[in-house]
């Protein structure tokens, strides 16, 4: 309920606006966007908005026939929505090296890439690749995507004159750790599901600002900023059973829908008041502010290197 007395800032929007309010009159036709996450919670929300103007958009998603489902009933909503969608796992190095791989042998430009998939508070598991699963998840898997798609963002933005955009779903979570335990990244005894969160939330905004950073230095005409999206009520709780149902009990009091959820995305991807905004953190479609640790430049070129290593 906290949301319904949201106080609009200089953007003119607030934690109360929605997806489809903070992208109203924009025209995303001739722009191309791939959205990780795509199947639930704010991920199809996000892609419904962009594809309702115009956008065509890429669903990178785990299951393809709740894929299937999620593009039939947006489909049936805008029939004019361009919409695909193909695999990605981005717990599996594999899994995004070929999703990387089948869209950039469509051909397709790529205008934007919101990097939205994650999974929040797993017991501890290490992935495929023996990284800690929401590290491997929520930043590692983003990175590789970002890495592999980048040549294609540079030459989509070149080539059409329009400025690209990296977009990083994290969290206000990011606030918990005081920094990346980087030689305790796969420790067990360490293990704490809200911290090990935070931390994958972190590196998302210090990846960001990496990227925002090398951007300017190479000249490149793509920006690069991270977001959390408030509260939001999605199945993102599932591993916490307590959580969940608190949630679901008093949840929808006090937690923002889908569609409000959905609002800083949108509006970071697509409005253009936010042309030229580059390695800034975004709360209520809003600048706000991270913390110091999301702000350190040494620190975000160490996770830049420690993640290139472990994707070798």
């Amino acid at each position: 309920m906290w949301w319904l007395f949201g106080r609009t800032n200089g953007s003119g929007f607030s934690s109360s606006s929605t997806a489809e309010e903070v992208t109203q009159g924009i025209d995303g036709n001739n722009l191309t966007a791939i959205v990780t996450g795509a199947t639930s919670g704010i991920g199809v929300e996000t892609a419904r908005v962009l594809a309702m103007r115009g956008v065509h958009v890429i669903m990178g998603v785990r299951n393809l026939v709740t894929a299937k489902d999620v593009k039939e009933g947006i489909l049936k909503e805008i029939p004019s929505a361009k919409l695909d969608y193909m695999e990605l796992d981005l717990s599996s190095m594999a899994s995004v090296r070929k999703f990387a791989s089948n869209f950039i042998s469509s051909g397709l430009p790529l205008n934007i890439l919101i990097n939205n998939a994650g999974i929040f508070a797993a017991p501890f598991t290490l992935s495929e690749d023996n990284i800690e699963l929401q590290f491997a998840t929520n930043h590692i898997g983003h990175f590789l995507l970002t890495n592999l798609l980048l040549d294609t963002m540079k030459k989509t933005a070149h080539e059409t004159k329009k400025q690209g955009r990296v977009v990083n779903v994290s969290s206000i979570v990011h606030l918990l750790p005081r920094g990346i335990r980087f030689d305790q990244i796969n420790d067990p005894s360490s293990y704490h599901m809200w911290f090990t969160y935070g931390q994958s939330k972190l590196a998302n905004v210090l990846h960001a600002n990496e990227l925002a950073r090398r951007f300017k230095e190479e000249g490149v005409d793509i920006t690069a900023n991270s977001l959390h999206p408030g509260a939001v009520i999605t199945n993102i709780f599932r591993h916490t059973n307590i959580l969940s149902g608190l949630i679901n009990t008093v949840g929808r009091l006090v937690f923002k829908n889908v569609q409000q959820g959905a609002a800083t995305t949108c509006y970071v991807a697509l409005h253009p008041q936010v042309k030229e905004i580059s390695g800034h953190y975004f709360q209520d479609c809003n600048v706000s502010t991270e913390n110091s640790q999301a702000r350190n430049p040494e620190l975000a070129k160490k996770l830049w290197d420690f993640s290139l290593n472990l994707i070798k």
